[in-house]
């Protein structure tokens, strides 16, 4: 009898030693999580950013890059973490949004390569895009200019040029200083009220 009660309980035991360490690291990476500082859940006040439909200006521009293009920056712009929301052009919850820079991007030229040649020689065949990115307040104040390039010069899809594009403008976002935005009419107001003796 007291070997069928030994059986018993190390099965128990092992139960119990399975379930714990599968709860701790859990338990201990949400400890972290909260504990951890963030820039992007910070208290102070964080631009959010609403990404316009690319401007093909005078470029002959298929559709399919200028869409491309458009989703990219959406999907790199996210990535940054420089924002509390990337808005799409047309949402109209950005109309609620105290802190909104609006990203215009203009194509100013556009280099059609060949998948082909980039394949059989590595000198030719390059896909090039180059736009403007300006970076506005609601009233148009313009907050940071820039000619931003992009291309694929190897192996890979035409396409391609327009992640790296996307790549290269969200990057020479987070690298500019932005001035903080301001704090909305209601919390200047509570924060002049408390300063008065």
């Amino acid at each position: 009898m007291k070997a069928s009660k030994r059986t018993w309980l190390i099965p128990l035991a092992f139960v119990t030693l399975t379930i714990v360490p599968t709860h701790l690291p859990r338990v201990a990476a949400e400890a972290v999580a909260a504990t951890s500082p963030r820039g992007d859940t910070s208290d102070s006040a964080q631009w959010s950013v609403q990404v316009t439909q690319i401007d093909r200006g005078d470029v002959n521009l298929e559709p399919s890059f200028q869409m491309a293009i458009y989703e990219n920056l959406l999907d790199e712009l996210g990535k940054t973490k420089r924002f509390k929301q990337v808005f799409r052009d047309g949402d109209r919850s950005a109309t609620n949004e105290a802190n909104l820079l609006i990203l215009k991007t203009t194509v100013e030229q556009y280099t059609p390569g060949s998948e082909t040649r980039r394949a059989v020689t590595t000198v030719s065949g390059a896909t090039k895009i180059s736009v403007r990115s300006q970076l506005c307040t609601r009233d148009g104040h313009i907050v940071l200019e820039d000619t931003v390039h992009g291309n694929v010069r190897f192996m890979g899809s035409n396409l391609r040029a327009t992640h790296n594009l996307a790549h290269n403008v969200a990057k020479t976002i987070k690298q500019a200083s932005l001035s903080e935005p301001s704090l909305p009419v209601s919390a200047a107001v509570r924060s002049e009220l408390d300063f008065v003796p």
